[in-house]
């Protein structure tokens, strides 16, 4: 190929065109506020694309970030989410060290949102958590990934199933500021090939997958969240699986809405056994809104449980001056998610929309007094915590 027979930049970045149309599924889309907002969206893709499809590949991976406090499309905030290219037609080791968060998650699965074919059956997904690796007396382990288990093989393994094209890592941290996280690598057992430069070709290829990605991804959050809406309406819970995702994990999401003087109460339950569990905020696109510097989520170890032995949260805009703030960032609508992994029962919560004026009216008689000095702190110690983990 010469230099003639490449078009201009422009001419290969005409999916980025179907992601603006996609404002047609949004819940307000002749809302400017709207539109800035899911052309930002369009721009964080469509940066992230270039981690994804020229950064690595299934017989030299290695690690990018997936989702964090920059890529926000639906990230749980306790997570570092690590992404990288695998193929059923090789072998691979991944080593390292857990660390001391409160769990580390592994698994194959079908493509990532925008990254190829995405598995909404599960069928080609496989995961385990770090209570099922071998681990040396310094937290080390070694963990064999493949299509099968070789004959005689007795380590730790993880299989890859057909359809399955990327490793996912979850660093999941309950109290963010004191716990390390893991270190990992992973290895192609099976490699023959040096990793090469890539041709004209593949290259313009590979810009116009960067720039159908954000379509893509936004097809399927913008169905997800309007979906939950469409089957239970605003404020209401739908507990439920998720194909392609943790299958010990129950998700509880909600479209919420709200007005100025108003907050949301959200009430449930807990198990007696919760190994893990949490809420967030998302905005009305699907992304994670800002929680590195607002309050927007909380897990067990962060949440007060109240004397009833239940969890009350409080959706709003200002400090409501009560336990367990979820700061929505501006947002007067959005979902909420909750998750519950490997929990004994899966409680379905509830959510109550009142005055905020009147929200102690709502919640049990001793709840205590969160004062600004103490909101701060709590802050303080939030932002350092975030900080401090790996992120990209």
């Amino acid at each position: 190929m010469s230099n003639t027979d490449i078009a201009p930049l422009f001419d290969y970045l005409g999916a980025l065109e179907e992601a603006v149309e996609q404002i047609a599924n949004t819940w307000r889309p002749d809302d400017p506020e709207y539109r800035a907002d899911v052309y930002r969206q369009i721009m964080m893709q469509f940066s992230y694309g270039y981690f994804a499809f020229f950064h690595a590949d299934a017989e030299h991976p290695d690690w990018a970030p997936l989702w964090n406090p920059v890529y926000t499309l639906q990230p749980n905030p306790d997570d570092i989410y690590l992404y990288a290219p695998i193929s059923i037609d090789h072998q691979y080791r991944l080593s390292g060290n857990r660390g001391t968060i409160k769990m580390l998650l592994i698994n194959t699965q079908g493509g990532l949102p925008g990254i190829g074919v995405t598995d909404h059956t599960g069928q080609s997904y496989a995961d385990i958590d770090d209570r099922e690796l071998t681990l040396d007396a310094d937290g080390n382990f070694d963990i064999l990934i493949a299509a099968e288990k070789p004959a005689g093989y007795t380590g730790d393994f993880l299989p890859i199933k057909p359809g399955a094209s990327c490793l996912m890592t979850r660093y999941r941290s309950y109290d963010w500021l004191n716990e390390i996280d893991p270190v990992m690598s992973i290895e192609c057992l099976t490699a023959k090939n040096p990793k090469k430069r890539l041709s004209p070709e593949e290259i313009l290829e590979r810009i116009k997958l960067m720039a159908q990605m954000p379509s893509e991804a936004q097809k399927l959050f913008f169905e997800m969240q309007n979906q939950v809406k469409a089957d239970v309406g605003v404020n209401t819970f739908q507990p439920q699986r998720l194909g392609g995702a943790l299958s010990r994990q129950i998700y509880i999401p909600a479209v919420y809405e709200f007005e100025e003087g108003e907050c949301l109460i959200v009430e449930t339950d807990l198990p007696k056994q919760r190994h893990y569990w949490n809420w967030q905020i998302n905005d009305p696109y699907f992304n994670t809104v800002e929680y590195v510097y607002r309050l927007s989520s909380t897990n067990g170890h962060f949440a007060h449980v109240a004397s009833d032995g239940r969890f009350y949260g409080v959706l709003a805009l200002e400090d409501p001056g009560v336990p367990n703030w979820l700061d929505t960032a501006g947002y007067q609508q959005g979902t909420i998610y909750g998750r519950w992994y490997d929990c004994d029962s899966h409680p379905h919560p509830t959510m109550k929309r009142v005055k905020l004026s009147e929200l102690r009216d709502h919640l049990p008689a001793d709840t205590p007094v969160v004062t600004p000095e103490e909101r701060a702190e709590e802050l303080r110690q939030r932002v350092r915590g975030a900080q401090r983990r790996r992120r990209w």
